[in-house]
């Protein structure tokens, strides 16, 4: 969806200023939060990309308005509430107010080390071979889907070419909406950076941008 995470190439919004690497964690409140997530991540309620729109849904206002860990939170309360984990009454109230059903799995602590490690790969063996090639000069489609995508909307309706691909892979905007994992090939696609913002850019940037195969058409 065009949300308010969709940022790039946008005047107004001033420099990105990266943070140092420490700390992780400002208060203890985010410690918890990214904990909550992870652990209800694991639970099999919701794919890592329902998760994403859950948080990209937020009111745009409150989107750019909220730090980091407020939006996952915001966004965990959302997924708790719509599949009956949680409802909104007990997020306002800070408590349980009745006896919930409970998750499909449950993440025990001695089994976090190895889960994080295992993470959650999303390769998948191919059924149909890849459409492009290294090389070939490929056009980004201009689509607006009201679902969760990830294709930035700098690069929509721009050439790009081919410089690797990186096998197939679940398809983020099918598995966001519920209707399975439609595994696609995924390809980076260099573009130069005066066909995404025009003449004023440095000629010699180049943006790199992972895309999947239903995201383009040849050039």
């Amino acid at each position: 969806m065009n949300g308010a995470q969709d940022l790039g190439g946008m005047m107004g919004f001033g420099a990105v200023v990266p943070e140092p690497v420490r700390p992780v964690f400002h208060e203890e409140w985010e410690r918890r939060a990214f904990a909550l997530t992870l652990a209800m991540g694991a639970s099999g309620e919701w794919t890592i990309d329902m998760a994403r729109f859950a948080r990209e849904s937020m009111d745009p206002a409150r989107y750019l308005s909220s730090s980091y860990y407020q939006i996952w939170l915001a966004g965990l309360e959302r997924l708790l509430d719509e599949r009956g984990l949680v409802t909104g009454e007990e997020i306002a109230a800070a408590r349980s107010l009745a006896a919930g059903r409970p998750p499909k799995r449950v993440l025990a602590a001695g089994d976090v080390a190895a889960t994080l490690a295992r993470g959650g790969p999303t390769e998948r063996a191919e059924s149909v071979p890849a459409r492009f090639r290294t090389g070939d000069r490929v056009r980004a489609r201009n689509m607006h889907p009201e679902g969760h995508t990830r294709i930035p909307r700098y690069c929509r309706g721009r050439v790009g070419t081919i410089e690797a691909i990186h096998g197939v892979h679940v398809f983020p905007d099918t598995s966001a909406s519920g209707v399975g994992e439609q595994p696609a090939w995924l390809y980076g696609v260099a573009f130069d950076a005066r066909e995404l913002w025009g003449d004023d850019c440095d000629p010699a940037l180049t943006v790199r941008i992972d895309l999947w195969e239903p995201y383009l058409d040849l050039a």
